[in-house]
């Protein structure tokens, strides 16, 4: 079998993140960061520098505003695509994909090749300026051929947020369909190996707000379990929660970017129309008074 070919009957590994599971305790950063700094794996890695290069980094997203923010924490990595833009660009076999679908720059014949870095398209190739070389998270190629079963990263994970698994493509293919997994920039079509559960809800939009009566005199309180419509004009569809003990509700899961809404709350048998607006990403609608 050639480096950059992959048979669907030979187990590869793939990496499984749960972004909802992320706590940005960032072990998995810290561990692969001990595993490399001032070590070196002849054939699969040169020695990192204890500062500035991280093959494993955690971009924060941030819905909401106020006093109603989501954030959550992705986790990313090299993809290790089977259709990997940086293998086709390393014709000599810098960059080499295994039969294992790990995607390993080697050491020495990427030496001095900092064109490469550029190869690739989710920016997930670091320039080690020290040794002069460029540098992925190489699935820990070298633990896995020694016999570990899983990479630092995925040990290091309090949460279990991480995992890898080594299966064939068509158990992977089942296991992506089973869980909604899915991959960043699908559309890049470079198929991926690292894929991510509850991704599309955290990159969607947000709409949240606090739904109170007046009682008179500057008093307000908190309306629990109160139904409330979210009339979205961009596909045309209504969306129904109630509030929790708090007033408080949210929708989640809005794919367009800005949009005309309008929040409706039914009690009592009626429905009051308490906002309509325009949207422009996540919005925190504040307190509502019914």
């Amino acid at each position: 079998m050639g480096r950059e070919t992959r048979e669907s009957s030979v187990n590869g590994w793939a990496l499984v993140v749960d972004v909802s599971l992320c706590i940005n305790c960032r072990n998995c950063v810290l561990a692969t960061k001990d595993e490399y700094s001032g070590n070196a794996f002849p054939g699969y890695a040169a020695p990192q520098p204890p500062e500035g290069l991280e093959t494993i980094r955690i971009e924060r997203h941030v819905r909401g505003e106020g006093s109603l923010v989501d954030v959550t924490y992705i986790p990313k990595t090299c993809n290790h695509c089977d259709n990997a833009p940086c293998v086709k660009a390393a014709s000599d076999g810098a960059i080499y994909k295994r039969a294992d679908g790990v995607v390993v720059i080697d050491p020495v014949k990427a030496h001095g090749r900092r064109d490469l870095v550029g190869t690739c398209p989710y920016g997930m190739i670091e320039w080690n300026e020290q040794e002069q070389v460029p540098q992925n998270w190489n699935f820990d190629a070298h633990l896995l051929d020694a016999g570990w079963k899983e990479p630092r990263c995925a040990q290091a994970c309090p949460t279990k947020a991480i995992r890898a698994v080594n299966v064939a493509d068509a158990q992977l293919a089942e296991m992506v369909e089973k869980e909604k997994l899915s991959v960043i920039r699908a559309d890049f079509g470079t198929k991926p190996r690292v894929f991510y559960k509850n991704l599309e809800e955290a990159l969607s939009h947000l709409v949240a707000g606090n739904v109170c009566e007046d009682l008179g005199g500057g008093k307000l309180r908190n309306l629990e379990d109160v139904e409330v419509v979210l009339v979205d004009s961009d596909d045309g569809s209504e969306r129904v929660v109630r509030t929790d003990h708090f007033g408080d509700f949210r929708f989640s899961g809005l794919k367009a970017a800005a949009s005309m809404i309008a929040v409706r709350v039914r009690k009592d048998g009626g429905e009051k129309v308490l906002v309509e607006r325009e949207r422009s990403g996540s919005v925190n609608l504040g307190t509502l008074v019914c």
